[in-house]
């Protein structure tokens, strides 16, 4: 089922960020664009090597007004844990969430129930906490966070333009679309 078009549901989790533990709720996904990631389990393989590429891409998002949140079944104290000892998660700036109560992974339709793990399910919201983007891989297929930028810089793009459309491969500041009779059949 897709979440796209639907706003999240109050929650409240801990999380890492920064040395420090805090609280984060359904309000801090509201404001500002964010980027929701999870991920199926801390000191694992495909995991960190996606981290790190979000990470990478930071910057970039946060000059975008982006915030990010990965999310995983671990404890906020296993985030922890794994930020000091992994060389690739220590770098991470954004904040890790805890979800062993797999409230989230529910929320976003991400749990593998079986293993009670979630899925590597990505989301972009709007500054309204909408899901504007989904995206769900199978385990052992990693994803690229320099695809996200494109998607939120579209989704940006068309709420600040109503009745004007991104088209495939749309780059900021290329020609968008207005859905029409005119273009009917003319695409």
């Amino acid at each position: 089922m897709s979440l796209v078009g639907k706003g999240i549901e109050p929650f409240k989790a801990e999380a890492y960020l920064k040395g420090e533990f805090t609280t984060i709720t359904d309000d801090d996904l509201k404001g500002h664009w964010s980027v929701v990631m999870f991920y199926p389990a801390d000191f694992s393989f495909v995991c960190p090597t996606e981290l790190e590429d979000l990470q990478d891409q930071y910057e970039t998002l946060q000059s975008l007004g982006v915030e990010v949140y990965s999310v995983s079944e671990d404890t906020h104290f296993v985030h922890k844990a794994w930020h000091d000892e992994s060389e690739a998660v220590g770098k991470l700036q954004y904040a890790m969430i805890g979800d062993p109560s797999h409230q989230l992974a529910r929320m976003f339709d991400v749990l593998d129930e079986d293993a009670g793990l979630a899925q590597r399910g990505t989301f972009i919201l709007d500054d309204n906490g909408v899901v504007q983007s989904m995206e769900i891989n199978a385990d052992g297929i990693g994803r690229n966070a320099v695809e996200y930028i494109d998607r939120i810089k579209a989704g940006q793009y068309v709420e600040s333009h109503p009745g004007e459309v991104c088209p495939a491969k749309w780059k900021q500041g290329e020609k968008t679309l207005t859905p029409g009779l005119d273009l009917v059949g003319k695409l």
